[in-house]
């Protein structure tokens, strides 16, 4: 297969979650490693791959407007192939296929096929569709086996900052929250098997991964069965943390209720284990956190992080939240900015609510009609993001005069500082144990190292430091 494609290019684009990232930088090694070649840009390309994502609106709609400009550039350049794969692709099926632009359309569990498809496309041009027929049933034993072998064999960090590198651990959801599709389609709750996970870990740590992401919709109900033996999440931070090689262990994203205190005992106990903790509200009004069915309260939520920072005193914390939803008054918002307020996060994400098909929400419109008017979801965001803009500057001066180790990511893409300051030396950009985003100058051949940075200046989100 390899000589019969080795001349082709590849160009990707990718939308979405960290999932989706992974899912890019897996399929992107496979391609590779079959002979296909990443092209510059669509001038250049031979096929077209667009992983997707179906979490919010505007993603889409991003993804939509792609397809219809490669449909105006099929009219002259009709061999070009389009892939669909991931959230979209699993979504809309056999209805996305029917676009002019679009070749393949492929589903999250069916990426292993994603070299196959193409290959067979580019040599026939026939239109082809591999996706869950029934989503929510237990996968097949060998759809698992697959992807498991394809996380192993292409894993690496071709997609990320130099010596980094996500493991995924768990696949699905079954959280059902009312406005959510991702149980729809990305499937059941299925955790891989601790084992494989340590194995993949110890071959990223081999190629010089120094920083593992540990990668789950809900991560903290990683729950795998084996005999007499049952593994939960602290137990897979607490064999990665064994592995040789590996400085720095993550894990995101959390679910409020339930949350395992065994988790944050691993984090205060387990040197290589992160102090940070990304775990959405989603909403500081319990009315809306019912009708959103996320099965907490905000009372409960917050006393969740004052454990967290008692067992673990220097941990920061990241939230999400949603403004807008249905039935939210100006109360209910209210006490989603006295929740961020008593939460005290690092930083947080504000979404505006749109509905999206499938979700549980979307079946009961009559009762949850989307009908908070858009500009009050921008001034609702406006307002949630000032608010937390305020704290973060707070927390982020706590750190002017101290000296934070970095893992150094790269070249700033951003550069804030005069290079003249650091000796002819380029902007650095690197990350501290909590998450914080660190500016300095230094040589470039830091990219990948840990680094000791003196802070000599904040702002919100960032801090600007010397390397020592």
């Amino acid at each position: 297969m390899k000589s019969e494609i080795c001349n082709t290019k590849l160009l990707i684009k990718s939308f979405g979650c960290q999932m989706n990232k992974l899912d890019t930088a897996l399929i992107t090694s496979a391609l590779q490693q079959a002979g296909f070649q990443l092209a510059g840009d669509i001038s250049q390309a031979d096929a077209v791959l667009i992983n997707t994502c179906s979490v919010r609106e505007h993603a889409e709609e991003r993804v939509l407007a792609h397809l219809g400009n490669l449909k105006h550039i099929k009219k002259t350049r009709p061999e070009i192939i389009v892939a669909v794969i991931g959230c979209m692709a699993q979504r809309l099926g056999d209805k996305l296929l029917e676009h002019e632009a679009v070749d393949i359309v492929c589903g999250p569990a069916q990426i292993p096929k994603v070299p196959e498809l193409l290959t067979k496309a580019l040599a026939d041009k026939v239109k082809r569709i591999a996706v869950s027929e029934k989503i929510r049933q237990e996968p097949p034993a060998e759809e698992v086996e697959a992807l498991d072998r394809f996380e192993c064999l292409y894993d690496s960090d071709t997609q990320q900052p130099p010596c980094q590198a996500f493991v995924r651990v768990m696949r699905g959801c079954d959280k059902f929250c009312s406005y959510c599709v991702v149980p729809f389609v990305r499937g059941r709750e299925v955790s891989r098997a601790p084992g494989g996970i340590m194995e993949q870990i110890k071959k990223l740590a081999s190629e010089g991964i120094k920083q593992i992401t540990l990668l789950g919709q809900t991560i903290n109900s990683y729950k795998y069965v084996a005999g007499e033996k049952t593994y939960y999440l602290a137990d897979l931070l607490e064999m990665a943390g064994k592995i040789d090689g590996i400085r720095w262990i993550r894990f995101i994203t959390s679910y409020p209720a339930g949350f395992d205190e065994t988790i944050l005992r691993a984090m205060a106990d387990l040197p290589k284990v992160c102090p940070y903790l990304h775990i959405p509200a989603q909403s500081g009004s319990d009315k809306i956190l019912r009708a959103m069915n996320r099965n907490y309260t905000a009372a409960e939520y917050l006393a969740l992080l004052q454990n967290a920072r008692q067992i673990v005193p220097d941990i920061a914390i990241a939230g999400d939240f949603i403004v807008g939803f249905p039935g939210e008054t100006e109360q209910d918002f209210e006490a989603t900015v006295d929740l961020v307020e008593k939460a005290q996060y690092k930083n947080c994400f504000v979404f505006k609510y749109s509905p999206r098909p499938g979700t549980r929400l979307w079946r009961a419109e009559d009762k949850f009609k989307d009908d908070i008017p858009a500009e009050v979801k921008k001034q609702r965001n406006y307002k949630l993001l000032a608010v937390q803009e305020k704290i973060s500057d707070r927390l982020s001066r706590e750190f002017l005069d101290k000296t934070v180790e970095v893992l150094v990511e790269g070249l700033s893409k951003k550069p804030h500082l005069d290079s003249a300051e650091g000796g002819n030396c380029p902007q650095l950009v690197g990350r501290t144990a909590g998450d914080w985003i660190v500016v300095f100058n230094g040589p470039e051949s830091l990219a990948g190292q840990f680094a000791q940075v003196k802070i000599i200046k904040t702002r919100p989100l960032t801090l600007f430091g010397e390397i020592l």
